[in-house]
């Protein structure tokens, strides 16, 4: 598992899985129905990417997200999705 501290750090998780993977960055646009421009930034390290965006590419990866660290009160994650 990667740990992910930067733009920078994600990029190069990403693109280090899709060269383990054997995909051109081509492919894993078409996969993750980005565009390669959007791959390229991605890998670089763009820190302004859309979150959808990197999702589905992560996801056509064969991989999740996950956050450490946080446990949020039950109460308030309810109240914020209920508009308490």
């Amino acid at each position: 598992m990667a740990t992910i501290t930067s733009p920078q750090s994600l990029g190069t998780a990403l693109r280090a899985t899709r060269k383990r993977l054997g995909l051109t960055q081509a492919d894993l646009a078409l996969a993750a129905g980005v565009g390669l421009r959007f791959i390229v930034e991605l890998e670089g390290g763009k820190p302004t990417v859309r979150l959808e965006q990197v999702l589905r590419v992560v996801d056509a990866l064969g991989g999740s997200l996950s956050l450490t660290g946080l446990d949020p009160d039950p109460a308030l994650a309810y109240e914020s999705h209920h508009g308490a």
